[in-house]
């Protein structure tokens, strides 16, 4: 593990307890988590579809999708959200299985899954189009790739906001859609983009940064 990659999961670790406090993390607002709600059931497959959720966090959207009859695995490289993410679905009878490990490639050995998802992490990763390489890899014929991601208001001050030596990521504070549309296409038979900075209910209030999702489908 690099010194970068090490920062990135203490940085993660250490947010963990104050995660869900964001409306948009917590998904605590009656209303914003029926907005998540309704863009996973059109994002994703039938259910009982096999997802693995991706940089998961503190579960959130697991939980939304394990109470949609979906089997869920999440990765996480920061252990205390990985605890939370745990007793998020346990505590609301779901089942899920949770992994401490790199979201970039996670540790779930031969398992293939019907869905992938990434919710803002592609611009935490080191090597993110690797990333996205081995997560199109993880997917069954026909399955999909969702990312949600974005090019944040913030941009400008990651570096210090984030862990030192932020700047050197290669999508340090967001990656706009047509750019991630380009590094995708090659990998995949379907792609469309759905953007989210209009609604207002994902995020608990309205946003004024670049937001939206890319749902893609492999062969």
């Amino acid at each position: 593990m690099t010194d970068l990659t090490s920062a990135i999961s203490r940085y993660w670790d250490d947010a963990a307890p104050a995660f869900d406090a964001e409306p948009d993390h917590g998904l605590r607002a009656p209303h914003t988590r029926a907005a998540w709600a309704r863009f996973l059931e059109r994002w994703a497959p039938s259910a009982p579809a096999d997802v693995l959720d991706v940089g998961c966090g503190t579960g959130s959207l697991s939980l939304l999708l394990a109470g949609a009859g979906h089997r869920v695995t999440g990765v996480d490289v920061a252990p205390r959200m990985i605890e939370q993410a745990r007793a998020k679905l346990g505590a609301a009878g779901l089942a899920g299985r949770f992994l401490v490990g790199d979201a970039a490639a996670p540790p779930t050995g031969d398992a293939s899954f019907d869905m992938v998802l990434a919710r803002h992490l592609v611009w935490t990763l080191p090597d993110p189009e690797e990333a996205i390489r081995t997560w199109v890899g993880r997917l069954r014929p026909g399955g999909r790739l969702v990312l949600i991601e974005g090019r944040w208001r913030e941009a400008g001050s990651v570096d210090t906001a984030y862990v030192p030596g932020a700047g050197a990521l290669p999508w340090n504070g967001g990656i706009g859609a047509d750019d991630l549309a380009d590094a995708l296409r090659p990998l995949v038979a379907g792609l469309r983009t759905e953007p989210l900075s209009g609604q207002a209910d994902l995020w608990g209030g309205p946003v004024a940064d670049e937001r939206y999702a890319l749902i893609a489908r492999v062969p």
